[in-house]
């Protein structure tokens, strides 16, 4: 089975330098793809003039991470593809368990162990060992509850998830198109939640495959500031609203934004001011595009049992259960 690796984009020669050799070493039987967002650090030159068996699609502005997906997507010619990030290190025959779940699960969304290129040992923050979510839309893993990681002991074997990580997850296009692919308004955070999770809603199911280990920089791509707060408030917000089923969408979204509120409060004591405003920022974002949501949302398919507890932020803040195997 020949696997399209997908890399998208933006200005990142140096993660390029150091992680694009590694990947065309250990993807055996693969197309390596890189969907390049308009770079001003020549990028596609880099590419060019040093791995000529790499693919370049080049856009002609930065789409973001979900719409150049969308777009690029369309120029790969393998029906399997790996969406990966430019700041992923994978490891020998990495590809050899997923290809043995794809057969298994051809029409799944599978993603690797993902682990921290950094502390190698542990879990990395953007999907660890597969995610799920609470009741009010708030994301955790295995192996990752909010900040609070673990170390990777072999706790966790092959199994079905909520979601999968953007940083690198593996779909047939024929899928990933038929649910629509990435959500575009998003621009970028979260749309990989977002896509799993319209993909359970039309009853396709989404794994985690430990025997394949990849490492992640973390951060690289979107660094921690006021503007990632504000998209990971906004588009979480509009993923619920998108997905929610009909008869829990009020009372769910008042309690999540009562749960904002008191999030950007702890931002504004932490002297973090300016993600206290992005937070209010994002609220507007969402108002100001509710209508359009409400218009575009399918209430025939939204599955009532998405979350796998009631509040992850109860569990951890007021509970202490800081690790997945203790919810």
């Amino acid at each position: 089975m020949k696997i399209g690796i997908v890399i998208l984009n933006w200005n990142g020669l140096d993660l390029l330098r150091k992680y694009l050799n590694e990947i065309i070493l250990n993807s055996d039987n693969s197309t390596i793809y890189i969907i390049d967002n308009n770079s001003s650090d020549e990028s596609v030159l880099y590419v060019r003039n040093n791995y000529t068996e790499v693919k370049v699609i080049s856009l002609d502005k930065n789409y973001g991470f979900a719409e150049g997906y969308n777009i690029g997507l369309k120029e790969v010619e393998e029906e399997y593809v790996c969406i990966i990030n430019n700041d992923i290190l994978v490891t020998e025959n990495w590809l050899d368990p997923i290809r043995k779940k794809i057969k298994k699960h051809p029409e799944s969304i599978i993603q690797p162990t993902i682990l921290d290129v950094n502390n190698t040992e542990y879990f990395e923050y953007a999907g660890a060992s597969g995610g799920f979510i609470d009741k009010y839309g708030y994301p955790f893993c295995r192996g990752r509850i909010f900040n609070t990681l673990e170390k990777d002991i072999g706790q966790y074997n092959d199994s079905k998830v909520f979601w999968a990580s953007g940083a690198c997850f593996f779909i047939s296009k024929k899928i990933f198109y038929k649910i629509g692919g990435f959500d575009k308004s998003f621009f970028a955070h979260m749309e990989e939640i977002d896509l799993c999770w319209r993909a359970f809603n039309q009853g396709y199911n989404s794994y985690s495959v430990t025997s394949s280990k990849v490492f992640h920089v973390g951060a690289a791509t979107i660094k921690k500031n006021s503007r990632k707060t504000y998209l990971n408030y906004r588009n979480s917000l509009i993923m619920l609203t998108k997905n929610l089923p009909l008869k829990s969408l009020l009372s769910t979204l008042f309690i999540r934004l009562i749960l904002d509120i008191i999030a950007s409060y702890k931002f504004l004591f932490q002297g973090e001011f300016s993600n206290f405003i992005s937070v209010y920022k994002a609220h507007i974002g969402y108002f100001y595009s509710l209508k359009s949501i409400l218009r575009d949302r399918n209430n025939s398919i939204n599955q009532p049992n998405y979350f796998k507890i009631n509040s992850i932020v109860f569990n951890y803040f007021i509970l202490g259960k800081k690790k997945f195997f203790q919810l």
